[in-house]
């Protein structure tokens, strides 16, 4: 293949695949969702994200209507996309779920949902 014709393909094959190489794990839902109202004090706790994410590397964090943080375990992903845990003894308040989760294209994405228990 001559040089000439080989330059337009890579730059077209650029173009098409340079946006999945350079991808971040998008969150595209959550429970709860971003402003929801829950019943406490128990709540279930699962965002799903556009891409593969690592369980395993990722975090969640909970941030309570005082300002404390504490660390909520991630359980077994339902899906390769989700992360899914269980927030316990939440009392009526405004809360924060932190969340930083590594894709498996190796990117680190980071995230707040607020929430409020009633």
């Amino acid at each position: 293949m001559s040089g000439k014709l080989c330059f337009p393909i890579l730059v077209v094959l650029s173009l098409c695949f340079g946006s999945v190489a350079r991808g971040h794990a998008i969150l595209l839902s959550s429970t709860p969702s971003v402003k929801e109202v829950v019943t406490g004090p128990d709540t279930q706790v699962k965002l799903r994200f556009n891409s593969r994410v690592d369980a395993g590397r990722s975090m969640l964090m909970l941030v309570d209507p005082g300002g404390e943080q504490r660390k909520l375990g991630i359980g077994e992903q339902s899906s390769p996309e989700s992360l899914d845990s269980q927030a316990n003894g939440l009392k009526s308040g405004d809360y924060v779920i932190r969340w930083q989760v590594l894709a498996i294209d190796g990117h680190i994405t980071r995230g707040e949902i607020s929430f409020r228990v009633r």
